[in-house]
Order: structure tokens, then C-alpha cells, then sequence
């Protein structure tokens, strides 16, 4: 008989929360320590979304997608976490940049930025500090015309070097291109470059293993292997209940942290909106998706300090459709050191590279498998001239690709970094349409990785908790 998992579970709540990313979690936790009765509904067998791992044979543990964010991270996980979940931020000072262009290794701060682009690239100080100062001065209210691509031929004219060494990490962290808005990439920059790049030491599995446990010390009923069919809608346009697992459970507000596009047209239905919001969210675009290569070395295996994030490329310049293309020239290696998961003997290389969800989705089986394999093989070619004789050092490597991304997340497309920029307003409007239906996710610009991801969900839950609360209670 198969379990039931959602045994024990009450007829209602006051908040129902779909999906356990970063931002499902982070609103689920304010809004129990706020005193509500929360549900926390996952599909997968993991918690996280995008922020999980998975074990292998021979001990071991891989992180998913790339694992960097601001120092901001540290104050929003004290602030809305732990105290011990913020002390296991560290920084990663190791960040190397090799291609036909340049190779070089910097700590990702804004002072050894200004250093390598005013001494190797022989920018002008002035005009460096001038970028650094008007990314820092952007926010969501400035004017949305400018494109990333202007942005750079104001300061960096024909400058396809300096394009590259700014552009290139950001496009690895969301998805960025040339022609989005300049203020979702000088918002996200600027982020990083105040203090560098940060990441979790003892891994994705002990951060979430963490955020589990304060859940449930704060009341917070979690739910995997639930797979929401519904968000059930009255004929004003109040949420009632949701639909799981073929059970109907009651709530007075839901908090989706699954895609926007999901949200509307799949868990709720178009005819549940109004025309003009269903014309405007079916306009927004998903955002690309991302293969990863996973590699791990056997016992008593290592290799010399090669970084901790090594952005290497062939070709001969920044090139969007070419970091997206089936045939990888650019990847990212994470590599992760014994001391990065301590207790671990351990050493482990997580290569990403974006992707286009349609070069992978309709290939036959044999076909795509046969694509996998060669993943595997040309990114083993390419880490060689970094880990001398890697093949021989090697236990266990497989690849992941767009489709296996939305087979575990139920992303769209498998996108890696939710929509585009025109998809917040969709999502901060969505209470508007529907009482009571919340969403928080990547979407756009305050959606750029972790840390977008924890603060949308405080964002969120706030207005929700605002939304809930009586106007005595507040006084």
C-alpha cells in the first residue's frame, strides 16, 4: 500500500506554502514565527528547489547549481534564521576568469575589481569608480530603458574585454543578457561587488538540514512528496483551499513559491483573472536553464588548489547564444575541497554551463543519452588542463541537463532563474487578482540567486502576515 503523506495533516491552515525553495522556506519560517498555522508542501523528496543536493555511491555528496551570493546573505539568515546558519557563511576569495581574452584570479570585491581593471585593462580610475558608483545608485525605481548593453558602451566602449570579466559571472548567476534592463544587472553586481562572493560551508544538505530543523521547531507542518493539483478559487476571487496528493485542504491565504507562469495558468486557471493581467503574465519570459556535469574523486584523491569558481571559456568573446549553446564552449567549475564540507575526505567538481530548454526537450532517448555522455567527456577534456590526469582520478561523473531540472523543480522549462524582469510585476500584483494568492520566486531583479531568493520570501510573508492580521491586533 503506498504511504500517505499527508497522514496526519489537519483540514485547514492558515497559510499553505507550495514549493520548499529558498524563498518557500524563508516565508514559511516568518510567517510561523508570526504565529500563523503553516503547511509546507514539496513534490520532490528533498527540500530546497534549486538549493538541494543528492548522494551517490562511494559517500558521495553533490551540491546543486552554483553556490555564490553577497555578503547580505549573512545578516538575512541571522536575521530571519539562525544565528548558526549565518556563522557558516564564508567567503570564497578564490575566483578565476580563463579565456582567449585574459586569465586572472581576483577576490570579487569592488577595491580588487577597480585594481584589475585599472591596471590590466588600463581603464581610467575615474572612469572605473564612475561604473562602480552609478551600478551602486541603481534601484527598481530608475528608468527601465537602458539596457545592460548601453550601460557598458557609456563607461566601456569597445571594450569587449572589461564586457566580458563584468558580465560574465552575473549571466552565470541569472541568466543575464546584453539586452535586459540595466538596473537587473546593476542592482546584482553591485551586490556582489561590496564584499565578494559568499557560499555555505558543510554544503547545500546542511543548510537545509538546519532550516528543517528551526521549521519544525516552529510549528511548521512539512509535507514532501505532495504534488499540488489546485488552488481553488470562489467566484469573488478568494483562495479557499488547496488541492494535493487528491486531498482538499482548507487555508486563508497560500504563499506559491512555484514559477508565476505555474501559479496562474496551471494551479489556478486563466479564467480566474482578469484579461489584461492573463495578456500581461503570459507575455513574461522564462528565463534559460543550465547542465551541470557532477564529479567526484575517488578515496585519497585531490588535486592542487585550482580556485574555488573558475569561469573558463574558448571563445573569442562574451557571447550569450554561445554560453547557451548545446556544443559548450564556456563552463563554470565549482570545485569543493575537504575543509569545504568539514569531515569530508572528499574532493568533488561541479561544472555548470546555461542551457536552452529546447535543445535538450524533444531529443530521443537514445540521442539525448548519447548527448550526455558527451557532456560528460568534453567538460573531463576541459577540466584536464586544470586537474592533470583527472580521468584517472575519477569515480563517478554524470550530467544533468534543462530537462532534468524541470523533471525534480516543476520549473517551466526547467529555467534555473525563474523569468525575466517583466515577471516581478506579475508576481508583487498577483494578491490584486486573487485574495489571499501570494507568489515568491525568481522573478526578475530581486530575484538573483539566494539572496533574492530569502529576502522575497520575508517581502512576501510580511504582506501576507499584514493581510491576515486584524487592525486591532496591530495597534
Amino acid at each position: 500500500m503506498a504511504k500517505d503523506f499527508l497522514k496526519g495533516t489537519k483540514d485547514s491552515y492558515d497559510i499553505i506554502v507550495i514549493g520548499s525553495g529558498l524563498a518557500g522556506l524563508t516565508g514559511a519560517n516568518v510567517l510561523a514565527k508570526q504565529g500563523h498555522s503553516v503547511l509546507l508542501l514539496e513534490h520532490h523528496y528533498q527540500l530546497g528547489g534549486m538549493a538541494t543536493w543528492f548522494k551517490r555511491r562511494g559517500g558521495h555528496i553533490f551540491d546543486i547549481s552554483l553556490h555564490g551570493f553577497p555578503v547580505g546573505m549573512i545578516k538575512s539568515c541571522r536575521k530571519y534564521w539562525t544565528p548558526e546558519i549565518a556563522d557558516s557563511i564564508v567567503q570564497l576569495k578564490g575566483i578565476r576568469f580563463e579565456n582567449p581574452q585574459f586569465s586572472l584570479r581576483t577576490s570579487f570585491t569592488r577595491e580588487d575589481f577597480t585594481r584589475i581593471i585599472t591596471e590590466k585593462f588600463q581603464i581610467p580610475y575615474e572612469t572605473v569608480d564612475q561604473f562602480f558608483s552609478y551600478a551602486r545608485g541603481m534601484n527598481f525605481y530608475d528608468d527601465q530603458s537602458m539596457t545592460t548593453r548601453q550601460l557598458f558602451e557609456k563607461f566601456f566602449p569597445g571594450r569587449s574585454d572589461v564586457v566580458r570579466l563584468l558580465m560574465e559571472p552575473i549571466t552565470y548567476a541569472n541568466g543575464s543578457t546584453l539586452e535586459d534592463p540595466a538596473i537587473t544587472y546593476g542592482i546584482v553586481f553591485s551586490n556582489f561587488m561590496s564584499k565578494g562572493v559568499f557560499t555555505f560551508k558543510g554544503g547545500t544538505d546542511a543548510l537545509v538540514l538546519k532550516m528543517k530543523d528551526e521549521l519544525e521547531r516552529n510549528g511548521v507542518d512539512i509535507r514532501i512528496r505532495s504534488l499540488v493539483e489546485k488552488v481553488e478559487v470562489d467566484a469573488q476571487r478568494r483562495v479557499q483551499a488547496v488541492h494535493v496528493n487528491g486531498k482538499r485542504i482548507a487555508c486563508r491565504a497560500v504563499l506559491s513559491n512555484s514559477n508565476i507562469k505555474s501559479t496562474i495558468f496551471n494551479l489556478v486557471g486563466a479564467e480566474h483573472f482578469d484579461p489584461a493581467y492573463v495578456e500581461e503574465a503570459s507575455a513574461v519570459r522564462l528565463n534559460n536553464s543550465s547542465c551541470q556535469v557532477y564529479i567526484g574523486l575517488k578515496p585519497g584523491e585531490g588535486f592542487e588548489n585550482c580556485g574555488d569558481l573558475l569561469f573558463h571559456s574558448e571563445h573569442e568573446g562574451f557571447d550569450i547564444e554561445a554560453m547557451l549553446s548545446r556544443n559548450v564552449s564556456s563552463r563554470t567549475f565549482s570545485f569543493y575541497y575537504p575543509e569545504t564540507r568539514p569531515g569530508s575526505d572528499r574532493w568533488l567538481i561541479v561544472s555548470s554551463t546555461n542551457a536552452n530548454f529546447k535543445d535538450w526537450a524533444e531529443l530521443p532517448e537514445a540521442e539525448y543519452e548519447a548527448e550526455k555522455k558527451r557532456l560528460c567527456e568534453t567538460t573531463l577534456d576541459c577540466l584536464d588542463q586544470y586537474v592533470p590526469g583527472v580521468r584517472d582520478k575519477i569515480d563517478w561523473v554524470e550530467a544533468s541537463t534543462p530537462r532534468t531540472f524541470q523533471h525534480y523543480t516543476r520549473h517551466l522549462q526547467g529555467a534555473s532563474f525563474g523569468t525575466k524582469f517583466e515577471g516581478l510585476k506579475v508576481s508583487q500584483t498577483l494578491p490584486e487578482q486573487i485574495h489571499g494568492l501570494y507568489h515568491a520566486g525568481s522573478v526578475g531583479i530581486i530575484m538573483s540567486g539566494w539572496l533574492g531568493a530569502v529576502n522575497y520570501g520575508v517581502i512576501t510573508s510580511n504582506e501576507i502576515d499584514k493581510a491576515l492580521t486584524p487592525a486591532s491586533a496591530a495597534v
